[in-house]
């Protein structure tokens, strides 16, 4: 009597998690330096993509941060001259301005046609470097919200005598870093004692080029007639339209065509557009680099499986499937990936902080930025590493025994 035998199917062998990591990262251990220029690559992209990112976005929240603090600044202007220079506005425009029952606040600068700025009374009359000569009130600080870098604003003391405040650039275009008492400039044929150098003025980009000076010191050594030639105007937030529509009328009862109203915040989003516009044309680069970065890891990994064709072979020998194959060499392209991402991230979080102190500024990193680019590094990863793991599991055990 027979006996029907059964036969029971064998349970599908599997890799743990663990023993495909251990087996991947001996495997790039084993070639270390090729690995190691592999991930280089991706890393390389990947911080190029954060960085550009991370710039992009902290310089956008700076303006932003601008936008919201100056959206309520006016300025009003009359037209030039013949000769190019402004003409002043008449005597009554910024007490009928701050008459205005919306307006916070005014404050005012006059542009002394003629003067000249030098820094000895060596140097050439027309070498002056493009610096313009403004009388200015003490409110100017406080109105527009700017700072001093070095020393302080006009007082009281430079009511009575001859002393300035440099701009910005024409303190960079005068070579004066530091104060000392003794630091001067050859303005207009008097020398004037140099008391402050002021930090750059993004609403009001004409002081960065400005040496001020006090009105009455304008008029007693310099002739001017004591009228401003333009009035930083601050208006209730929810009237600015309002007062924008009356501000000519008020300033130019006789002539409000020839008065200029503007808002600088419109300069900050026109400064915003500008500085994302190139943000597409850096990211396109920075994708064609990891694409690089790709091949260039699908290039490893293709000359490791031509490299370890022996143990391929052993392996299978010892009853690996293809799949076991495929998974350990998909391992190491991902561990390569991950590698170049978490250091690429890292570096580019820590460019835009670079920047961001250099200039000054606060910096702004999206969370989603250097985790999408450590996903973008594991996804280029994954595709680089494809068709080298399926070609390690093709081959044929005997072939790869076989292999020298």
């Amino acid at each position: 009597m027979r006996t029907a035998r059964t036969v029971t199917a064998s349970p599908r062998s599997r890799v743990r998690a663990a023993d495909a990591l251990g087996v991947g990262a001996a495997g790039l251990r084993a070639r270390l330096l090729r690995s190691a220029l592999s991930a280089l690559g991706i890393a390389i992209s990947i911080s190029a993509l954060v960085a550009v990112l991370g710039i992009a976005a902290s310089s956008r929240a700076d303006l932003l941060a601008q936008l919201g603090a100056e959206g309520n600044l006016l300025t009003v202007a009359s037209g030039q001259t013949f000769n190019g220079t402004p003409s002043p506005l008449p005597s009554t425009a910024e007490p009928m301005i701050r008459a205005i029952p919306p307006v916070l606040m005014t404050t005012a600068v006059g542009a002394v046609p003629g003067a000249t700025v030098r820094r000895t009374a060596a140097i050439p009359p027309l070498d002056t470097g493009g610096i313009s000569v403004l009388a200015a009130e003490p409110s100017l600080p406080s109105g527009l919200g700017t700072t001093m870098l070095h020393g302080h604003f006009l007082d009281a003391v430079s009511d009575s005598y001859p002393e300035t405040v440099l701009g910005f650039a024409a303190a960079r275009s005068l070579g004066i870093d530091v104060l000392t008492p003794a630091t001067q400039v050859y303005l207009d044929g008097t020398y004037f004692a140099v008391v402050g150098i002021m930090a750059p003025a993004s609403v009001a980009p004409e002081l960065d080029t400005a040496a001020l000076v006090s009105f009455p010191v304008a008029g007693s050594l310099l002739g001017l007639d004591g009228r401003a030639t333009r009035i930083y105007v601050r208006v209730d937030p929810d009237n600015v339209g309002a007062v924008a529509a009356v501000l000519p009328f008020t300033a130019s009862p006789a002539q409000p065509e020839a008065v200029q109203v503007r808002r600088p915040s419109d300069i900050l989003v026109a400064r915003i557009a500008a500085k994302t516009a190139f943000v597409g044309l850096f990211l396109a680069l920075g994708a064609i680099g990891l694409l690089v970065g790709g091949v260039g890891i699908a290039n490893t990994m293709v000359i490791s499986v031509l490299e370890r064709r022996g143990e391929i072979g052993l392996r299978r020998a010892l009853g690996a499937r293809g799949r076991h194959i495929a998974l350990q060499f998909c391992t190491e392209s991902a561990l390569l990936s991950a590698v170049g991402g978490l250091l690429g991230a890292g570096l580019g979080v820590l460019a835009t902080v670079t920047v961001a102190r250099i200039r000054g500024t606060t910096a702004t990193m999206p969370l989603d930025v250097p985790l999408g680019g450590f996903v973008a590094a594991m996804v280029v990863g994954a595709l680089a590493g494809l068709y080298p793991a399926i070609r390690a599991a093709r081959l044929a055990p005997a072939d790869a025994l076989r292999a020298p």
